[in-house]
């Protein structure tokens, strides 16, 4: 049987959830300016709204999967900026330095042997491309908590 990831959230004005910090910096990312303090709040709203208008999207604010989608940057070793520190928060690193090095690494290799070994279909190459995402941004970090890299 293959494992299915969580579905993505639905993340609006108001959440707090864990992965609006991560939404904060991928906002970053795409050149938006926005406060990364974990609070989905007009700020936020305004460019999410933006990237929504700007990707053909609904822009009501609202973070469905098509604007996760839409958010997401592929990440490799070498890859540095604020895409980098929203991955290194989903994996709650000890540093969120926005450089993909070592332990960043080990730690997308941790989560796709454990997605692998669960069934999912999922290369283990270390490179963060969408089902990645998806699984931390749905919560794999709080259902199945993984170790820290070292």
């Amino acid at each position: 049987m293959t494992a299915t990831l969580n579905p993505w959230p639905t993340t609006r004005q108001g959440s707090t959830d864990h992965q609006v910090q991560t939404l904060q910096y991928l906002l970053l990312a795409h050149g938006h300016t926005v406060t990364v303090d974990g609070v989905f709040g007009s700020e936020t709203g305004a460019a999410v709204r933006a990237v929504q208008w700007a990707k053909s999207l609904p822009d009501n604010g609202v973070v469905d999967p098509a604007t996760w989608r839409a958010l997401l940057i592929e990440l490799h070793p070498g890859s540095t900026g604020n895409a980098v520190r929203g991955l290194q928060e989903e994996f709650a690193l000890d540093s969120t330095d926005g450089v993909y090095g070592p332990k960043t690494e080990a730690a997308v290799r941790d989560l796709q042997r454990t997605l692998r070994a669960s069934g999912a279909d999922i290369s283990v190459d270390g490179v963060a491309g969408p089902q990645t995402w998806q699984a931390l941004i749905s919560g794999l970090r709080e259902t199945a908590p993984l170790s820290k890299a070292a």
